[in-house]
């Protein structure tokens, strides 16, 4: 009996010493397993938030818009919405204009203070903008050169959208105002935001 409860002894610790190294195992392993859950979790959320395009998106300042109005428009085509036997160019020269689909027709209000630019951007449609209070100044993407386009009170000009990136800028010393008349196709978003082409260096 004694010897029995002495090999009994004995044997215990050892059974004890492997049980506890196999929890410290287990322990371990599961440290890991969330070390990598993290990971994982971390590396998915930043992506999620990553956005190359956006990321290096040039932003605008000193400039706020208002939207107007905008209305939903079928298929446009002014070539043959003129009166029997009268042509375009009859008639002061007047452009030929055609859509195909629904479209959005957007009227903004522009305001840019003093310095103040719109940021480099496009628009997936074309643009008749009226300068109704001091200077802007439009720069385009793919001008090597940068020139300046330089537009009045009173004065207009185009934005022929797609794939035509451009830059508003006040470089006057009073506020500059214009109205923005935007043919988008429908649902399209109205601006998009552009990386700087590089080619000016304001």
């Amino acid at each position: 009996m004694g010897e029995g409860f002495s090999a009994l002894k004995s044997i215990a610790p050892a059974r004890l010493t492997a049980s506890a190294s196999g929890d410290d195992g287990k322990e371990v392993g599961v440290r890991k397993r969330l070390t990598w859950l993290f990971l994982f979790s971390t590396t998915l959320v930043a992506a999620a938030f990553y956005h190359p395009g956006s990321a290096l998106a040039t932003s605008a300042e000193g400039y706020k818009t208002i939207l107007l109005a905008v209305g939903r428009f079928g298929d446009v085509d002014v070539l043959h919405s003129f009166p029997r036997g009268l042509r375009a160019e009859e008639n002061g020269g007047l452009p030929r204009h055609e859509t195909e689909g629904l479209s959005d027709v957007y009227v903004q209000s522009n305001v840019l203070a003093p310095g103040g630019s719109t940021g480099w951007h496009s628009h997936p449609g074309h643009s008749l903008i009226i300068v109704t209070a001091g200077t802007v100044t439009d720069y385009e993407g793919h001008d090597p050169d940068c020139k300046p386009h330089r537009y009045k009170t009173g004065m207009g000009f185009l934005d022929p959208g797609g794939d035509h990136i451009h830059i508003l800028r006040n470089e006057g010393d009073v506020e500059a105002k214009t109205i923005a008349v935007q043919l988008i196709p429908a649902d399209a978003a109205r601006r998009i935001d552009v990386v700087d082409p590089g080619n000016c260096h304001f």
